[in-house]
């Protein structure tokens, strides 16, 4: 994750089932005065050093520093570890984590301020040793420490892929998103969304949803900013998924977000309304799906663009209804086969009359424009057919409501308390015969 002033979503730090553990580096933090004794966690205490008391000796520090995860001497902990811990009357807290070479690990706070995340997985099978310092206000610090072992490497991992690539330019509407090569069981995807951080520049309000146990995807509250730059980082990598199988590997992507260019299509008026940046730019005659095959009223995206290509039903749907069509400037909407695209046999009743098979059919010259003007993940909103847009035909994301989409978490939804503060709410596609 690239760090800055942009605004990071995350979804916290703490771990709470054994074998799943907190963060770990050196950082300087503001902490909450509090009062408690410095114990450490598990059989054996952390350690916390500090001054001598009573009989003239000098007084023991005001702060005390208690690490409880991981214990100390632990063994097999995963390499996604944490290193969680609480300070009490302290003004100042540093947090230092050290292989047994004495390298320093690198890492990020959690937004609690109660952990530290590696920023990357640690080795497996090496030895690290945390060690926090808490400063009172009287000066004199209070350490605790933790020396651990972490697990050999596990045989049984689980691939994270990402279906964007870096620096790949995408439309305001696009979802981030997130595959597993294998389900993540429902009891551990907390756990994952919580090592899953979005910081996007300018900041905006947005959260993950699972569409399924392989699938996660992150969509801001409205469309993303025009000209937006967004990062994503999955920290997977060491992380229990259940069933004795792990994380395989962390993954990161930055991605750039192109105009605000939105598509709109009115049935009634057989028109597609083109914005740019919420002027109106152009305006398109259409024909959309007759009354047998109507085309899906809803919002979509671009899901993928052909330059050339041919829509081939004959298997589907037999020799009588069937074709098969040579098409230009084709743009994926749904997994159905409802596509944006040119087609020059209706071009006498475009803006008139529907006659397509369920697609926006438009002519071969603003075809061609559309298609030079637009991006993956640029959103179109079909209104007035006969057929509503089921969720899950294409990347609807933005066919459900925010509330609907919050539901879709698998961590309650915390909105940012002011904007640009941070907030915790971060391949292959199916196959589908087109319509035309």
């Amino acid at each position: 994750m690239r760090a800055g002033q942009d605004e990071v979503i995350r979804g916290g730090s703490a771990a709470r089932r054994g074998g799943r553990r907190a963060f770990a580096a050196a950082v300087l933090v503001a902490a909450m005065a509090l009062t408690s004794a410095c114990t450490g966690g598990g059989d054996k205490p952390s350690s916390w050093q500090g001054g001598g008391s009573g009989d003239g000796g000098e007084k023991a520090p005001k702060a005390t520093a208690t690490i409880s995860e991981p214990a100390a001497d632990a063994k097999d902990v995963p390499a996604s570890t944490a290193i969680t811990f609480t300070t009490q009357e302290a003004q100042e807290t540093t947090v230092e984590v050290k292989d047994s070479a004495g390298k320093v690990v690198e890492g990020t706070l959690a937004t609690d301020g109660k952990s530290w995340q590696p920023a990357a997985t640690l080795e497996y099978a090496q030895t690290y040793t945390a060690t926090v310092t808490a400063t009172g206000d009287d000066g004199k610090p209070a350490t605790a420490t933790s020396t651990f072992t972490t697990m050999a490497k596990p045989a049984k991992q689980i691939r994270v892929s990402s279906f964007l690539g870096d620096n790949q330019a995408v439309g305001v509407g696009m979802p981030l998103i997130v595959k597993f090569s294998r389900a993540i069981p429902e009891d551990y995807r907390d756990d994952v969304q919580r090592r899953m951080t979005v910081t996007a520049k300018p900041a905006q309000e947005g959260i993950w949803h699972w569409v399924s146990p392989t699938e996660v995807r992150y969509r801001p509250k409205t469309f993303w900013k025009a000209n937006s730059t967004v990062s994503y980082r999955v920290q997977a990598g060491g992380l229990p998924l259940g069933d004795g199988w792990y994380g395989r590997s962390d993954l990161s992507v930055d991605i750039k977000v192109g105009p605000a260019l939105v598509m709109t299509v009115d049935n009634r008026t057989k028109r597609m309304t083109v914005t740019r940046d919420g002027k109106k730019i152009k305006t398109i005659l259409v024909s959309l799906g007759k009354k047998s095959t109507p085309s899906s009223s809803g919002t979509m995206v671009v899901i993928e663009k052909l330059r050339h290509t041919v829509f081939d039903t004959l298997e589907e749907l037999g020799p009588e209804e069937g074709y098969r069509t040579e098409i230009d400037y084709a743009q994926r909407l749904t997994w159905g086969g409802e596509f944006i695209h040119a087609a020059p046999w209706s071009e006498g009743v475009q803006g008139s009359s529907n006659v397509s098979h369920g697609c926006v059919n438009v002519s071969m010259k603003d075809g061609n424009w559309l298609f030079a003007n637009t991006r993956v993940g640029d959103p179109i909103t079909v209104k007035g057919t006969e057929r509503k847009l089921q969720n899950g035909n294409g990347w609807t994301d933005w066919n459900m409501s925010w509330d609907e989409y919050v539901k879709g978490s698998a961590l309650p939804y915390e909105p940012p308390a002011a904007p640009g503060d941070d907030a915790s709410p971060s391949a292959e596609t199916p196959s589908a015969e087109p319509t035309a």
